[in-house]
C-alpha cells in the first residue's frame, strides 16, 4: 500500500523532503504548472502557499509578480511569509480576497476539497480570476501515493477541467494541470 502525506501541522522543514521522496514527479508538477501559466500575470493569488515553492518558481519567471498567499496551516504560512510576500491564514473554504487576480494558481491543495467545495472553489475563483492553474494530484489508474479517507478527494482531470472550465494542459501518472481562462 503507497504511503500517505498528509498532517494537520506540515513541518514547513521537512515538507519539501518529504513531497519529493513520496511523489518522485513532484518536481515536474511544479514545472509543469508554472509552464501553463499564459501572458505575463501582476497580480496573484496562490491558495495552498505552503513553503513557497510553487511561489518560488513562479517569480523566477514573472519577477514583476505581486503574489498573495493563502494557507490554513500557521507554520506553512510563517515559513512563506520568510520570503517577502503577502500570505493570510485562510482556508480555501473560506472567501477568497478581493480580486480581481490575474491568476489563481494552487499546486498539491485543492485535492483536499470534496468535489462540492471544488466546484464553489472555481466558480468564485472564475469571478475574481482572469485565469487558474492547478496542478494536483488526480484519480488515475495507478496512484504513487493511496488517497487518505476523507482527507484526499481524487477527481478524474477532466472533471477537474469540466468544473472549472479548463483544459488539461499535462498529465503525468497521477499528477495533472488544469489550466482556464477567463473573460
Amino acid at each position: 500500500m503507497a504511503e500517505h502525506f498528509h498532517s494537520d501541522h506540515p513541518d514547513p522543514d521537512t515538507y519539501l523532503e518529504s513531497a519529493r521522496a513520496l511523489l518522485p514527479r513532484y518536481d515536474e508538477l511544479q514545472d509543469r504548472a508554472v509552464e501553463a501559466i499564459e501572458g505575463t500575470p501582476k497580480r496573484v493569488l496562490e491558495l495552498g502557499i505552503g513553503t513557497g515553492e510553487t511561489t518560488r518558481r513562479l517569480l523566477e519567471r514573472f519577477p514583476d509578480a505581486e503574489v498573495t498567499g493563502l494557507d490554513a496551516s500557521p507554520e506553512m504560512v510563517f515559513r512563506a511569509r520568510e520570503m517577502g510576500i503577502e500570505v493570510r491564514l485562510a482556508r480555501m473554504e473560506d472567501p477568497l480576497p478581493d480580486g480581481p487576480w490575474d491568476l489563481v494558481v494552487a499546486v498539491l491543495a485543492v485535492h483536499h476539497l470534496d468535489p462540492g467545495q471544488k466546484q464553489d472553489l472555481f466558480r468564485r475563483v472564475r469571478e475574481q480570476s482572469s485565469a487558474l492553474v492547478l496542478g494536483d494530484q488526480v484519480a488515475a489508474e495507478t496512484q504513487s501515493l493511496e488517497p487518505e479517507e476523507g482527507v484526499d478527494f481524487l477527481d478524474a482531470p477532466e472533471q477537474l477541467a469540466g468544473w472549472c472550465g479548463g483544459e488539461v494542459a499535462w498529465q503525468g501518472g497521477d499528477l495533472a494541470v488544469i489550466r482556464a481562462t477567463y473573460g
